[in-house]
């Protein structure tokens, strides 16, 4: 009998040294696939972040980072400020709603980009398409609110089925366009 609880404590650390064994030898390879993954991420990110700037501020040539504000960015044209782009975020139906939002120094809504959302297909994820997303331009602040009354031009016409998604986008917007305005001063 004491032959075979010896056998079994054998096959016991036999077991436990080849797990040991196989967690290392996994843990050294995903550590090697980071090293080399990782910077190529990085410049992807950046080259993303890039043109989706790009895309918000069509004549800006040159994006600079502001100091003493994570993630904003001016957006310049010959060396001038004419537009800032910020982070904007808020809970939608389906969570978190990140964005990157383009206000103009004097405080207007150039345009936004949905970096991540959860939204429901084909209701809440209309809030990155137009016609919705085109009513935000040229509107300041007081401007960015929601509204189901298809005869008010002047404010943010919902989406049918997505007044939640569309809150929460206009919030988001909203709240970017007055940290721009209380960053320049109203200016």
């Amino acid at each position: 009998m004491s032959e075979v609880v010896v056998k079994k404590e054998e096959s016991i650390y036999k077991v436990a040294i080849n797990l040991i064994g196989a967690c290392l030898i996994s843990g050294v390879i995903i550590a090697i696939v980071y090293f080399i993954t990782a910077p190529i991420a990085v410049e992807k990110n950046e080259m993303m972040k890039q043109q989706s700037m790009k895309s918000l501020v069509k004549d800006a040539d040159t994006f600079k980072e502001v100091s003493g504000k994570e993630e904003w960015f001016t957006a310049e044209k010959d060396g001038k400020v004419i537009a800032y782009v910020i982070p904007g975020e808020s809970k939608g139906y389906g969570g978190a709603i990140k964005m990157l939002v383009a206000v103009d120094k004097d405080g207007k809504v150039l345009d936004y980009s949905i970096l991540t959302s959860n939204e429901t297909p084909g209701l809440g994820s209309k809030a990155a398409e137009e016609p919705f997303k085109g009513q935000f331009k040229g509107k300041q602040a007081e401007a960015l609110t929601v509204t189901k009354d298809a005869s008010n031009k002047e404010n943010i016409q919902a989406m049918t089925g997505a007044t939640i998604s569309s809150k929460a986008v206009t919030l988001a917007v909203k709240n970017a366009v007055e940290e721009v305005v209380q960053f320049t001063g109203g200016k």
